[in-house]
């Protein structure tokens, strides 16, 4: 089993920053791929950025490609997403996401543990 547990959310201005973090315990060594997901009211949930573990490739959703980077701790207990200029539209929840089986770390892959999430409010 994989615990994640999401804080950093909060309400900012349009053009402004967060710094999400998502703190790993249990089989942490299972994963190969993190990633970070959200989902706003009404609307499906998005993939928004993954990350290989052991190799650091990582890989964006265009709405947020050149504003937000997903990094990892060295010893790979925290995943982060910092995310600059903000817009209204990046408001929801964001979900951190672990993966243990199959082939492949992009936002269209199947995830197997998830994370409560936090919220972000992103005013205009």
């Amino acid at each position: 089993q994989v615990q994640l547990v999401e804080s950093g959310g909060g309400s900012v201005q349009a053009g402004g920053s967060l710094r999400l973090s998502c703190a790993a315990s249990g089989s942490i060594d299972r994963p190969y791929c993190m990633g970070w997901f959200r989902q706003a009211p009404g609307r499906e949930r998005e993939g928004v950025a993954t990350i290989y573990r052991y190799g650091g490739s990582t890989y964006y959703a265009d709405s947020v490609k050149g504003r937000f980077t997903i990094s990892q701790d060295n010893g790979k207990k925290t995943l982060y997403l910092q995310m600059n200029s903000l817009k209204p539209e990046d408001s929801g929840s964001y979900y951190c996401a672990a993966r243990v089986a199959g082939v492949g770390c992009f936002v269209n892959s199947q995830f197997n543990y998830w994370g409560q999430g936090t919220q972000v409010t992103v005013s205009s």
